[in-house]
Formats: structure tokens, C-alpha cells, sequence
């Protein structure tokens, strides 16, 4: 299938993975994904929360670079450039996140073969699309790129989702002490400070920010792949999330939206 690029392996890929993002709006309206707080207690070849996000983000990285490295363009200076900041990206995604995630000793196995798997699935084909495109098929990846403000704009947005990801983050898994942790108790507060003073899910903000400006900076549909699906999966998410905070917290901040600072 020819559609997009010379390239009809690409290009059927694409395709399939652009219809996946129809699919995951579709079952996001009439389930949560089971994970995190919202994960089963017991699920089938489920593992912990650690190796779990371990195991889906894993493929991102292990296919990305043999198909990057092998494009006849991997050392030119704009692919490069955007080899390096996926590198960032799932350098703290796929290995510094797990690593930091505090989960309760005992807490027993919950992150299962639906989220895993399907996980692990989407990432290789993240991978294989951003590798081959950045350095095979992305033909405006000229030097003249860098100046676009196309280009521009995406990595300052990028730059910034990435920093309220990662503080975000760092929020939520203080909430939980070391202690607590040690003896397997799963507790949960409410958050406070940075962007939780505007939303109930900045760490999900950050994420979407990320994906809009590397879909900006890369102007290319595997860019708007991951975008949609992304906000498939975390905008219904966030509103699941921001209504159990209402629901088990008699003083949540009643300010806070659920994912968008003063409007949603």
C-alpha cells in the first residue's frame, strides 16, 4: 500500500496504526484502563507496576534505534537531533519512570496482559515508524528545518511538557513515603503543587504537550499517531481520575479541572 511515502511496508503500517486510534476512543468510553489505580486486584499474567511500564515502554527504544541506525541518513545533523530527543524521552519513560515508581511491597500483581501487551505492541510500532521516518523518509529534515517555526515552537512545547511530566510525576510518587512502601501499605493523597494547582492530572498535560510538540517539530502522521492516541487513552482518563479524586476526598479543590487549566 502506497499512500504516504515511497515506502509500502511504512505505509500499511501507517495505516494500521492510524486505525487504532478510532478503536481506543471507541473502548475508552465503556472501560478504564486497568492500571494504576484503577487496575484489577488480580489479572491474567499480570506483574508488577514496575516491570509492566518496563515491558510496554521497552520496544520504543530496542526498535527505534536498529531502525534509525540503518536509514541512510542517521548521521545527519537534523536526524540526529530528533534521534536525541527521543532518546531523552523514553531514556525517563522507559527505564528512570519504572525505576522511581514506589510501589507497595505485597502490593500484588496488577498491571496485566491487556495493558502490557497492547502496550508493547503500540511502542514497536512507534518505534519502527519514528526510526525509519526520521532517517529513510522525513525528506524536509534538511539543516533549513531547524529554522522553521514549525520546528521551533514543537521543541519549546515539547521542552516544556517533558519538564511538567517529570515534576508531576515526582508529586505523585512522593505522595506515598518510603516507609509506607516498606510495609506494603497503598495509600493515596491528594496532590499538591505544581501543576496540580491548576489540574488533577498535569502529568497527563505534560504528556499531550510532548506528543503535540514532537508531532509539530516532526510534521509527519506517524507524529499525529501517537498524539491521537495518546489523548484516546489519557483524556478519558483524566476525567475518570479527576471525578475519583471528588469522590474520595471530601476537600478536593473544587478549582481543579481535570486535564486542561480552566476549561476542562
Amino acid at each position: 500500500m502506497l499512500w504516504y511515502t515511497d515506502d509500502s511496508f511504512f505505509d500499511t503500517v501507517l495505516v494500521v496504526a492510524l486505525l487504532m486510534v478510532p478503536m481506543t476512543a471507541v473502548s475508552m468510553r465503556f472501560m478504564k484502563a486497568p492500571y494504576g489505580r484503577f487496575a484489577a486486584k488480580r489479572g491474567w499474567l499480570a506483574v508488577n507496576a514496575r516491570l509492566g511500564w518496563m515491558l510496554m515502554e521497552l520496544p520504543a527504544t530496542l526498535v527505534f534505534w536498529p531502525c534509525f541506525l540503518s536509514g541512510p541518513r542517521a548521521c545527519e545533523t537534523v536526524p540526529m537531533i530528533l534521534a536525541g530527543i527521543w532518546g531523552i524521552h523514553y531514556l525517563n519513560r522507559g527505564f528512570v519512570f519504572p525505576y522511581l515508581i514506589r510501589v507497595p511491597k505485597r502490593g500484588g500483581a496488577t498491571f496485566g496482559l491487556p495493558v502490557w501487551g497492547t502496550g508493547i505492541v503500540v511502542t514497536s510500532m512507534h518505534g519502527y515508524l519514528n526510526g525509519t521516518f526520521f532517517s529513510r523518509l522525513g525528506q524536509h529534515f534538511t539543516e533549513e528545518w531547524l529554522a522553521d517555526p514549525r520546528f521551533l515552537f514543537g521543541v519549546a512545547l515539547y521542552a516544556a511538557g517533558l519538564l511538567l511530566n517529570i515534576h508531576s510525576d515526582a508529586i505523585l510518587r512522593n505522595l506515598r513515603t518510603r516507609e509506607e512502601v516498606e510495609r506494603g501499605d497503598k495509600v493515596y493523597r491528594i496532590p499538591r503543587g505544581g501543576g496540580f494547582a491548576f489540574v488533577s492530572n498535569p502529568q497527563y498535560l505534560g504528556e499531550l504537550m510532548c506528543w503535540t510538540g514532537f508531532t509539530l517539530f516532526t510534521w509527519s502522521l506517524p507524529g499525529v499517531f501517537i498524539l491521537t492516541l495518546s489523548a484516546a487513552n489519557l483524556v478519558p482518563r483524566a476525567v475518570e481520575t479527576h471525578r475519583w479524586y471528588l469522590e474520595r476526598f471530601p476537600d478536593y479543590p473544587r478549582s481543579r479541572r481535570a486535564l486542561v487549566p480552566f476549561l476542562y
